[in-house]
């Protein structure tokens, strides 16, 4: 439990429960890395705020500014350590039509390998589009 800010969302959401305390990687103020349960590639990390919020939109400026330091922190640490990695995918859906699953914001960090395709089409639109 981080402060508190999970507190009474334990039952009802996966990001706000107790077991998730387990699976973090990096924490920066706010915010806190986790790989991601059901990667589309090999290193696919989710990037969550403590606090139980909507979506995007819906995070704090101070959110937002810690998620984009993990991200980048992150970015660091996967290209110091895995040599195949040669881009990445930034990607936030908000809102279920939009494909968000889980109603606590999220934003999805997605190492990128050449030759290598997505493990999970839910995230075709990530896939190049070759004609």
């Amino acid at each position: 439990m981080h402060g508190g800010h999970m507190l009474g969302f334990a039952r009802k959401c996966a990001f706000c429960s107790d077991e998730i305390q387990h699976r973090i990687l990096m924490e920066q103020g706010t915010v806190f890395a986790v790989e991601d349960l059901y990667p589309v590639t090999q290193g696919h990390l989710l990037v969550i705020p403590y606090r139980h919020t909507l979506d995007y939109f819906s995070m704090t400026d101070e959110e937002r500014s810690d998620a984009q330091r993990l991200l980048i922190a992150l970015r660091d640490q996967i290209m110091r350590y895995d040599s195949t990695v040669q881009g990445f995918n930034i990607g936030i859906n908000c809102g279920p039509v939009a494909g968000q699953s889980v109603l606590h914001a999220h934003i999805h960090l997605i190492p990128r390998r050449e030759g290598i395709e997505l493990f999970n089409k839910h995230f075709d639109y990530l896939t190049s589009r070759r004609s």
